[in-house]
């Protein structure tokens, strides 16, 4: 079954699955991904040390993005950028230290975690299939490996489109499935929020 047709019990479902894994990353990320986590991680995607040393340490701890959207597009002074699955706000965070006191850095989540309003920073709860903003309210839309979560994912893509003003631009970084998928990992949960 591909994920944009799951029933509204099974979305429920993987989104309370995807909250308890992460619930545990919060607490300690190490040893749950098939990847580097925190600074390793950072430094290996292409942050530039200036950005790691000055988020603050449990943001820095929590990263477990598998990419870097800034190496694609930088947001600039003055504009508004909005992360979908923010995570710990690892993201939030560098793109508040690059819009600068004149721009607005916003992150979604499921649940809020460590970034609690630093600098220019926010982050809201929300899903991305259902974002509290107005239409165009962002200039730049950045997503690191959590649209592989949404169990709708078209609907994720609609609101970032809708958010996201005229000449936006959107970067996602993300893991993809180049294969079948067999159906046993496609019920098991923990697969799924991987």
């Amino acid at each position: 079954m591909d994920d944009t047709q799951l029933p509204a019990s099974r979305a429920r479902a993987l989104r309370q699955a995807i909250r308890g894994k992460y619930r545990g990353v919060a607490r300690r990320p190490e040893g749950r991904f098939p990847y580097p986590v925190g600074r390793v991680s950072a430094l290996r995607l292409g942050y530039t040390r200036e950005w790691i040393d000055a988020a603050p340490a449990p943001v820095l701890r929590r990263f477990v993005g598998v990419g870097n959207p800034f190496r694609a597009r930088r947001p600039r002074a003055g504009e508004r950028v909005l992360d979908l699955g923010c995570g710990a706000g690892f993201d939030v965070f560098v793109a508040s230290l690059l819009v600068g006191a004149s721009g607005r850095a916003v992150g979604v989540d499921l649940a809020r975690r460590a970034l609690r309003g630093t600098g220019h920073a926010e982050v809201r709860v929300a899903r991305a299939e259902r974002l509290p903003f107005e239409a165009a309210s962002f200039d730049v839309v950045i997503s690191n490996g959590a649209l592989n979560l949404v169990p709708d994912k078209d609907a994720a893509f609609r609101e970032a489109w809708r958010v996201l003003r005229p000449g936006g631009i959107f970067v996602a970084a993300d893991l993809l499935v180049t294969e079948e998928v067999p159906a046993e990992v496609l019920a098991d949960m923990d697969a799924w929020s991987t």
